[in-house]
């Protein structure tokens, strides 16, 4: 069982940046694969990106790639996304899951997480 608590969300002007945390309960943090979503109002929830187990892949979904970093401490149990050139678009609840069946460092799909966190609003400002 593994607990995802998603903080640092907030109202940016386009063009800055945030950084979410994903805070993890749980022994077995390093055993999971470990993604970001987010969902605007009216939209699908989509995969933004991934990390593998160990921290030493990473996988972009192309809206984000070359702006988006995500990287994790599993001392910490904790994920982060840092977000960079922020866009209007990017406006969305962003939401932290937890994989076993998907460790690596690759697309996943909403179906692909077992444990999923309850969200941070991310508001970019035009």
């Amino acid at each position: 069982q593994v607990q995802l608590v998603e903080s640092g969300g907030g109202l940016v002007q386009a063009g800055g940046s945030l950084r979410l945390s994903c805070a993890a309960s749980g022994r077995t943090f390093s055993s999971y694969g470990m993604g970001w979503f987010r969902q605007a109002p009216g939209k699908e929830r989509e995969f933004v990106g991934a990390i593998n187990w160990s921290g030493g892949g990473t996988y972009y979904a192309n809206s984000v790639k070359g702006r988006f970093t995500i990287s994790r401490d599993n001392r910490k149990n904790t994920v982060y996304l840092q977000m960079n050139s922020l866009k209007p678009e990017d406006t969305a609840v962003y939401y932290c899951a937890a994989s076993l069946s998907r460790r690596g460092a690759t697309i996943y799909d909403v179906k692909d997480m077992d444990y999923w966190g309850k969200g941070t609003l991310v508001t970019v400002s035009s």
